[in-house]
């Protein structure tokens, strides 16, 4: 198949097509093109059959990597540096996406959704918001229909969710009703932390330290809050000169805190000497306004989305300058849920949705709405997914990794129709029973659908 013409600085990324685990009827085994009809020149790029083969015929499948066992063998008698073995792991981890396949769907929303997580004690369980304020918590693993907590409709979207860590049956959220709460999943509200009681002002995120006991939100016109996990309210300063679109607390050092604003910079502050606008310890400027700034599971690197074409990463050796920009295309829409790229918590890996831009220097025609996989160092595309059943655009991606559990026979699920809040798990293709520690990739998408892939991915549009 012919390569993929990619940026000069990101050689031959391999791309994988997700394939569908469901058997396929005769009428979807008729070719695409006879049944997707061309509307002329305003038709849509999902609707060109044309656009679709032309992108699905540059996919590729990544080659054999090298044996982790010889690789740990030689580690073993000296023969090879951590770093190789590192390297090794991560390459034996991106083969695997390979085999990333759709195992279910559900519909939940009648929105798209907006936040993501999963449940810090149960690796195939995980809570989902939406733009109208509904929030579910979702077990894949059972038949049991999900938990469902009913938003409040129009301008209630959930912009930040987190497990409580010290009782995991509870989670806070932020939310454009204009509160930071504690709930359960009885749809009890154990604790308000903020309320702006206007409609002038909400909650665009929040990060919670359960070593710490803080809370902190952050609003629509730059004010940052900080309170313990007790309601007790510790501060409440305007850090940015308008909105704080994302706050981010260190994991390993937790009162290392940052903030990211449409006012075209990202903040790092030290919780314990805040004392005003003008304490951060550095400041980040940006050409654009910023999505996202996260902090690496080590704690030594931030990566941060803006709302045109970059992302960057930056180290705790230097905050004040990036190690590396990667141009990426992930414009800022206002029905899209912005797109934020995100780090795997294990290997050094950074993923991204894909919203093919015209006038972004490398678009090829007929570009795919993909998920970018890069190296965290070099900047390097590794490689790309694509399911041509879920072409949405991925906005939010967060990883998990699941506990060692017993794997046998899965049966296959009929996958719902295509639609406004659809939700999908994604599994490799497993054959015998076998033990096996399951990773999880969670990732949102344009048109409110929530996917998992075993491996597992779970993704929401």
């Amino acid at each position: 198949m012919a390569s993929k013409k990619r940026p000069e600085t990101q050689k031959s990324p391999e791309v994988v097509r997700l394939r569908s685990r469901r058997s396929r009827s005769p009428r979807e085994l008729e070719p695409q093109a006879k049944r997707l009809r061309v509307k002329g020149s305003g038709s849509s790029r999902r609707g060109d059959s044309g656009c679709l083969w032309a992108g699905l015929a540059s996919l590729q499948v990544p080659p054999p990597c090298s044996s982790i066992i010889r690789d740990l063998y030689r580690h073993k008698l000296g023969e090879a540096a951590w770093p190789s073995l590192q390297q090794g792991l991560q390459q034996s981890f991106l083969h695997s996406l390979a085999s990333y396949q759709i195992f279910q769907k559900a519909a939940p929303f009648d929105r798209r959704a907006t936040s993501l997580a999963w449940h810090p004690t149960h690796p195939s369980t995980l809570a989902v918001g939406s733009k109208g304020g509904d929030i579910m918590l979702w077990n894949f693993g059972i038949k049991d229909k999900p938990t469902f907590i009913k938003g409040i409709g129009a301008g209630g979207s959930i912009t930040g969710l987190k497990f409580n860590l010290l009782n995991t049956n509870q989670f806070f959220a932020s939310s454009m009703e204009g509160t930071t709460r504690l709930q359960d999943f009885k749809g009890n509200t154990v604790r308000v932390f903020t309320s702006s009681n206007t409609c002038n002002v909400w909650f665009c995120s929040l990060d919670v330290s359960a070593k710490s006991r803080v809370v902190v939100t952050g609003d629509n016109v730059g004010h940052v809050i900080l309170l313990n996990t007790d309601g007790k309210e510790l501060w409440n300063l305007r850090m940015h000169k308008k909105k704080v679109t994302h706050v981010a607390l260190n994991p390993c050092c937790d009162w290392l805190l940052a903030t990211a604003s449409v006012d075209q910079t990202v903040k790092i502050w030290d919780l314990r000497q805040v004392r005003g606008k003008a304490s951060f310890l550095f400041s980040l400027p940006h050409r654009h306004p910023v999505n996202a700034a996260c902090f690496s599971p080590d704690g030594a690197r931030l990566l941060t989305t803006d709302q045109k074409s970059e992302i960057r990463v930056y180290s705790a050796s230097q905050w004040d300058c990036p190690l590396g920009l990667i141009p990426h295309p992930h414009r800022h829409f206002q029905h899209l849920t912005p797109i934020k790229a995100a780090w795997h918590p294990r290997h050094n890996l950074i993923v991204a949705g894909r919203y093919p831009d015209p006038s972004f220097k490398s678009c090829a025609p007929y570009e795919l709405r993909t998920i970018d996989v890069f190296d965290g160092n070099s900047g390097k595309m590794m490689c790309q997914l694509y399911d041509p059943e879920s072409s949405g655009i991925i906005s939010v991606i967060t990883f998990s990794f699941g506990a060692r559990r017993k794997l046998g026979h899965r049966k296959k699920m009929k996958d719902n129709e295509e639609g406004v809040g659809q939700a999908i798990p994604w599994s490799p293709q497993m054959g015998t029973s076998s033990a096996r520690r399951d990773s999880y990739l969670l990732m949102g998408q344009k048109y409110s659908s929530i996917r998992v892939e075993a491996g597992h991915c779970c993704m929401g549009h």
